[in-house]
């Protein structure tokens, strides 16, 4: 799966590793005919997109943590399917083609013009130097942490909403999860952009005088993702979330696993329950990766007290696996 940054864009973004999420929606009526099956699939889905979350958290390679990135939102793709909910995923997969593109292409931007440096602790202070990039990466990351009314904020928050409207075990399983991992996911996006541009410099005086601005011919690419990663979600919404789209007809779905209809009328508090874990995860990011940048000290007595060592090394070696 490594290789050249566009190489990452297009394979994860858009083509290599959502096809067999979209094997899954073209094969829904075998799915739909088989509820141990449903049960294994919402299963495996919701634990992949924790886990992947989780070990993004205290990744230090640049392109690794977008990597994990993709993985937890497959996750989110494959739980949904698990709930019957085809059109859905593929919604969130189409969103996610759009704002992945942009990141990682951003990521390229960077890497690109600081020497080939893709560890986020030799990185720092590079918002001067990087503008665009960053504002980039910035449109990108909300995105993906399901911002209000950007891209991602409309089938992730679907996705949660579908989940709790389930009203079963595996359901609520699945919407936990996914609130743990939409927490982890706002964590790691700002602690990129905090270990990148934000903190003080932490690279070498050689890097940082070389360092430069991807050039026009690789920047209108991003700009263009960009307005997607804005307005993409909100243009398509009607088409592929809602009793009156007709786009996918070929999609089967059973009547009793159909439970849109009861995720519209939640409660708000339900509802905002996901974005209340992206703002946590934020504030979490902001305290522990900015403002503790400034007190070495404090930084040296996290980093070296036996829980935190442990928790930090057995997510960043992936849990071991």
């Amino acid at each position: 799966m490594e290789g050249p940054t566009p190489v990452s864009a297009l394979i994860h973004a858009a083509t290599l590793v959502v096809s067999g999420v979209f094997l899954i929606i073209r094969c829904s009526i075998l799915f739909e005919n088989s509820a141990n099956i449903l049960f294994i699939v919402s299963i495996i889905g919701s634990l992949t997109s924790f886990f992947a979350a989780s070990v993004g958290l205290f990744q230090n390679d640049l392109k690794r943590v977008i990597a994990y990135s993709t993985c937890s939102q497959l996750g989110y793709m494959i739980f949904i399917t698990g709930l019957s909910h085809y059109s859905i995923s593929l919604f969130h997969l189409a969103n996610h083609a759009v704002f992945k593109a942009l990141l990682f292409l951003s990521a390229g931007c960077i890497i690109h013009g600081l020497s080939d440096e893709q560890d986020l602790r030799k990185m720092g202070g590079l918002l001067k130097i990087f503008p665009v990039s960053y504002i980039m990466i910035l449109i990108g990351s909300l995105a993906l942490v399901g911002f209000p009314f950007l891209t991602g904020f409309y089938s992730k928050d679907c996705i949660l909403e579908l989940a709790i409207a389930k009203c079963s075990v595996v359901g609520n399983f699945c919407y936990f999860l996914g609130c743990s991992a939409a927490f982890c996911t706002s964590f790691y996006s700002f602690r990129l952009i905090f270990l990148t541009f934000v903190n003080p410099v932490n690279s070498f005086k050689s890097y940082v005088q070389h360092a430069h601005e991807a050039p026009i011919t690789m920047i209108v690419p991003l700009m263009v993702l960009s307005i997607g990663a804005l307005f993409y979600g909100y243009l398509t919404k009607d088409l592929m979330i809602g009793l009156g789209s007709l786009f996918f007809n070929n999609v089967y779905t059973s009547y009793y696993n159909f439970c849109l209809i009861d995720s519209e009328f939640l409660p708000s508090l339900i509802k905002n329950i996901p974005f209340l874990f992206t703002c946590i995860g934020a504030i979490f990011s902001f305290f522990l990766i900015h403002c503790f940048a400034v007190n070495k000290q404090a930084v040296m007595n996290i980093k070296l007290h036996p829980i935190s060592k442990t928790l930090y090394t057995f997510l960043n070696k992936k849990m071991a696996f």
